[in-house]
């Protein structure tokens, strides 16, 4: 069954809880909706194509999502899984530029996709609501900035440490359906078999141990040292 769509006053409240849109007046946000469209998207749908013409910003409401770059021969290097509440795609409203990347549904997923015409006015009258999305791009582009430094100067199994570490709840990363062992080696830029042998040193090590639920981390400080962070 397709969800339906929300009411218009349950867009409205949602706009207020993102960050750069907080503490507008409810006619602004009000314009701002107006201005958005419902999106669902099946397991494995494409939400966008890198290389298309970007056509706004999205909310995810619903579901996960993962942003992949991929080669010609097939291999997709994870930039970022997406998880409900989150924005993304702030290229697309500040640049003239088709999409760096590829979004894919990795579950059922519903979505909000503001217009970008909408956002550029509104980002023109609100000189204040320009400065928090250039922000929030900013703490993108830091976050790449270290998945290069993680890919080019550390070792998978220090790159797993590290993931795990930023994952965890508590003292356990919980695996979701999707999150197999192809998918995790995408996001740490490797193949699983390499994944599988990381995961093995660092369970015989007595740093975590693996089912297929979850991913319990037993000695923080020691995985804290092979993330190669300081304790």
């Amino acid at each position: 069954m397709i969800p339906a769509r929300p009411p218009h006053s349950e867009l409205i409240e949602t706009l207020s809880t993102i960050s750069f849109l907080r503490g507008l007046e409810l006619a602004i946000l009000d314009e701002v909706a107006q201005a958005a469209f419902w999106r669902v998207y099946r397991a494995g749908a494409p939400v966008f194509w890198e290389g298309e013409q970007a056509a706004g910003l999205y909310y995810l409401r619903s579901g996960w999502l993962k942003v992949v770059k991929s080669s010609a021969d097939g291999r997709e290097q994870v930039l970022r899984f997406l998880g409900p509440g989150e924005t993304f795609n702030e290229v697309g409203v500040l640049a003239d530029h088709p999409n760096p990347a590829t979004a894919i549904a990795l579950e059922d997923a519903t979505l909000w996709l503001i217009e970008r015409a909408a956002l550029r006015r509104l980002l023109l009258a609100h000189p204040d609501v320009a400065l928090r999305v250039l922000q929030n791009m900013a703490e993108r582009v830091a976050g790449l900035v270290q998945l290069v430094a993680d890919l080019s100067l550390h070792s998978v199994e220090a790159r797993l440490a590290r993931f795990l570490l930023e994952q965890a709840e508590g003292d356990e990363v919980v695996r979701r359906r999707w999150n197999t062992q192809s998918e995790l080696a995408a996001r740490l830029g490797t193949v699983p078999d390499v994944l599988s042998r990381a995961l093995r040193i660092l369970s015989e090590a007595g740093l975590i141990a693996v089912d297929r639920q979850r991913i319990q981390i037993l000695d923080t400080p020691a995985l804290r040292q092979r993330a190669q962070l300081a304790l």
